[in-house]
C-alpha cells in the first residue's frame, strides 16, 4: 500500500496541551517511580530459617543440612518412597528427589535469622550483649570463609517500651561488631518484629540512619524486613491498611513483609488448635500484605508451621505431608517464601518448591515462547501475563528447580531477555 493511499491523520490540539498535561502529571510520574519501583531483580529466598541466638553456632547451617539428609535416609530413603509420601507423580519423583538431596548437601539454607526475640527470651544484659557479639563474629566469619547462607542476620526485640532499650542495644552491639570485624556483609538482613504503628517503622529508620552517620556508611545501606504479627498492622484504628503506611514509613529501606502465623492468630482469638497459615484470618492478612506490597519491591513471606517432623516414620510422614501441602498452597497464592523452624522441614520445603516449578515449566515456557513469536495457541496472553511467565521461570532458575539452559532452550530467550520480560531491576 502506497503512502498516498493511507488516510491522513488530523489532530485538533496543539503541543501546548500535551505539555500542560505532562506538567500536571509530572509529580504523579515521580511518585509512581518512587513508590512502585517494581521487583528488585535479586534472588528471593524460598525460606527463612530461625535459630535462637543461644543455639546458633558456626556449624549450624551444615548441621541443619545433615539432619535433613538423615531424616530423608531414615524416613524416605529413595525417590519412590519420598514421592509416595508426598504424592509426587512418577515423572517428577527422580528429578525432585535428586534436586532436594543436592540442595541439602550443598546449600541447605537460603536465609538464616538468628533470633533475639521470642526464640531467645529475656536474658541479663551481659548475657545478651555477649550473645550479640558472638553472633556477629560468627556471621562475619561465615561470609569470609564462604560458608554463609545467601542472606543472614538477626531479629532483635521489638520497639515497644518494655524492651525498646534492649532492642536498640542488641542491634547496636551486633552491627558495631560487624563493622569492626571487617564490615557489613552484602547478605545482611535485619527483622523488626511486632510492628503495630507506622511510627515504629519511622523510628527504626531514624535508628539505622544514626548508625550509618556514625560509621560513615552510605545512606540507605541498612535495610530491614517488617514482621506482621499484630492485627493493628493490617487494619488501623482509622480503618486504613496500616501495612501500606508502614511500607511508606520505611522510606525505601523495607525489603520484606513477614507474616507471623501464631502471634497474629492468637491476637485475633484463634484457638491454638486452629492457628495455621491456611486459616481464613491468615489468608486475609496475607492478602492485604500482598496488595500493599505489590509493585513496591517489598516481598511477602508466609509464616511457619509448628507441627514438627519428629518421631516414628508415620508421624514424620504426616508432618511432611502437612508442610508440603501448606508450602504448595502458599506458592499457588504467590507467597514464594516461608519460615522453617526445624531441619526436618527442609526436605519438604525444597520438594514443594521444586515440584511447583517443574510441574509448570513446560506450559509456562511454551506460553512465553508463543507470546514472543505471536503464534498464538489455545491461550492468548497479555503483556502482563508474559511478565508473570518470565518471572515464574526465573524464580525456578534462581531456586534450583530449573536449569537456565533448559529454560533458554525451551523459550528461545536469553537470560537478559527473560529479565527484560520480567521487568526485573526496573
Amino acid at each position: 500500500m502506497s503512502e498516498e493511499s493511507l488516510e491522513q491523520a488530523v489532530t485538533s490540539l496543539d503541543g501546548a496541551v500535551s505539555r500542560e498535561i505532562g506538567e500536571l502529571l509530572g509529580p504523579v510520574d515521580a511518585e509512581l517511580a518512587r513508590r512502585y519501583p517494581g521487583d528488585p531483580g535479586t534472588r528471593q529466598p524460598v525460606h527463612t530459617v530461625y535459630v535462637p541466638a543461644d543455639l546458633f553456632a558456626a556449624e549450624t547451617i551444615r548441621t541443619w543440612g545433615d539432619r535433613a539428609l538423615a531424616a530423608l535416609d531414615e524416613h524416605a530413603p529413595d525417590a519412590a518412597s519420598f514421592a509416595a509420601v508426598l504424592g509426587l507423580s512418577d515423572g517428577l519423583a527422580e528429578s525432585v528427589h535428586d534436586r532436594v538431596r543436592a540442595r541439602l548437601a550443598h546449600e541447605p539454607v537460603d536465609d538464616l535469622r538468628v533470633d533475639f526475640e521470642d526464640g531467645y527470651g529475656l536474658r541479663s544484659d551481659a548475657e545478651e550483649d555477649a550473645a550479640a557479639v558472638r553472633v556477629a563474629r560468627l556471621i562475619s566469619d561465615a561470609y569470609r570463609k564462604g560458608t554463609a547462607a545467601a542472606q543472614m542476620g538477626i531479629r532483635m526485640k521489638c520497639l515497644e517500651a518494655a524492651v525498646r532499650e534492649r532492642s536498640i542495644r542488641t542491634l547496636d552491639v551486633f552491627l558495631t561488631t560487624l563493622v569492626h570485624g571487617g564490615g557489613l556483609p552484602d547478605g545482611l538482613v535485619l527483622t523488626l518484629p511486632k510492628v503495630t504503628y507506622a511510627e515504629q517503622v519511622s523510628a527504626f529508620v531514624r535508628l539505622l540512619e544514626a548508625f550509618e552517620r556514625t560509621h560513615a556508611l552510605p545512606a540507605g545501606r541498612l535495610t530491614f524486613e517488617i514482621q506482621i504479627e499484630t492485627s493493628q498492622a493490617i487494619l488501623g484504628s482509622d480503618g486504613t491498611a496500616t501495612v501500606a503506611r508502614m511500607i511508606g514509613a520505611a522510606d525505601g529501606r523495607a525489603t520484606g513483609l513477614h507474616y507471623g502465623t501464631f502471634d497474629y492468630s492468637a491476637g485475633l482469638g484463634v484457638s491454638a488448635a486452629h492457628q495455621a497459615s491456611d486459616h481464613p484470618a491468615a489468608d486475609h492478612a496475607k492478602a492485604v500484605m500482598q496488595v500493599a506490597a505489590a509493585g513496591t519491591g517489598v516481598r511477602v513471606s508466609d509464616g511457619s508451621t509448628n507441627v514438627l517432623p519428629v518421631g516414628p516414620s508415620a508421624q514424620v510422614h504426616d508432618a511432611w505431608r502437612l508442610h508440603y501441602r501448606l508450602t504448595r498452597r502458599a506458592l499457588a497464592r504467590a507467597y514464594y517464601q516461608g519460615w522453617d523452624m526445624h531441619p526436618g522441614h527442609l526436605p519438604t520445603r525444597f520438594a514443594a518448591v521444586f515440584a511447583f516449578y517443574r510441574e509448570g515449566f513446560e506450559q509456562a515456557a511454551n506460553r512465553l515462547a508463543a507470546y514472543v513469536d505471536r503464534i498464538g495457541g489455545d491461550v492468548m496472553d497479555e503483556p502482563a501475563t508474559a511478565k508473570a511467565l518470565s518471572a515464574y521461570l526465573l524464580r525456578g532458575v534462581d531456586c534450583g528447580a530449573l536449569d537456565l539452559a533448559e529454560v533458554i532452550e525451551r523459550t528461545g530467550l536469553s537470560r537478559r531477555e527473560l529479565d527484560g520480560f520480567a521487568a526485573r531491576g526496573r
